[in-house]
């Protein structure tokens, strides 16, 4: 690397350290990878084949939950899957590219537009894996940290509710309904920890499966006063759930891995040759 190569980076790295790209900006190639890749298609189909090819031992093993808020004898309730939505089932990369290309940031409003647009297409595998576990006798339920938000031009209570019925119907989502989507805010005390809508779950069904895109998808209390190291620690310890019961999509552009980290965020960093 010649000295104008490593002055360029140089300025680079302290312009990310110092804030000055945004979050957008440093998207960019994360953004890139999920929308032109064939090496993201091929990890979601993965995720999904593998568990279809598992869900049959699920059901036939009456003990089977995946769920750690799942107490008592459940072996009589009936099987259930719980999935995200967000980056699960659908795919919000199209609200992420508008905020790259025009150097922008999530903001709540932006992002209720987003979601009456009703455009998120599906996340590759996701509706035919949901749509397969209907044959099996299979509930799907969603939990979705979309939020219940009134809009001004609407008296519903959670027009998010509508709208993400309505994109899954357009996605190919046989019967989706109310009941089984669960949003942030639609009930007192369903915050962004999803512990207490599993919970509401586990008391009627059996849950065989989760899906997510967030460690806070299958484990509470990870996403917020919780280091890297503790956080790799739990993957090792629930090493025998990844890929039989519990089912994590690739999503490098957002999420609790990212907002548990101090700034500078740099200093995450590995590199080589420093003691």
């Amino acid at each position: 690397m010649n000295n104008f190569c490593r002055s360029l980076f140089a300025g680079m790295v302290l312009m990310l350290s110092a804030g000055c790209a945004s979050t957008a900006n440093n998207n960019l190639n994360s953004l890139l990878w999920m929308q032109s890749s064939a090496e993201y298609k091929a990890s979601a189909v993965q995720t999904y084949n593998a568990a279809f090819q598992n869900i049959d031992a699920a059901l036939a093993d009456r003990s089977w939950t995946a769920a750690m808020e799942q107490d008592g004898d459940c072996v009589s309730l009936p099987p259930a899957v719980v999935m995200d939505i967000d980056e699960t089932v659908l795919d919000n990369s199209g609200y992420m590219g508008r905020l790259v290309l025009e150097n922008g940031a999530w903001s709540a409003d932006t992002w209720d537009e987003w979601v009456a647009l009703q455009e998120a297409a599906a996340v590759p595998g996701a509706i035919e894996f949901i749509n397969a576990m209907r044959g099996k006798g299979v509930r799907v339920i969603l939990i979705s940290n979309r939020e219940c938000r009134k809009r001004s031009e609407s008296g519903e209570p959670c027009p998010q509710q509508t709208d993400t019925i309505a994109n899954l119907r357009k996605a190919g989502m046989l019967d989706p309904g109310p009941e089984t989507i669960l949003l942030k805010g639609e009930e007192p005390g369903w915050t962004s920890e999803k512990k207490s809508r599993r919970e509401r779950v586990a008391k009627k069904y059996r849950i065989v499966m989760l899906f997510g895109d967030d460690f806070g998808d299958f484990l509470p209390g990870v996403k917020s006063a919780i280091t890297p190291e503790e956080r790799d620690r739990l993957v090792g310890e629930y090493r025998g759930y990844w890929g039989k019961k519990w089912f994590m999509l690739p999503n490098p552009t957002y999420g609790s891995w990212l907002d548990i980290l101090s700034e500078p965020k740099s200093g995450y960093i590995k590199t080589y040759g420093n003691k």
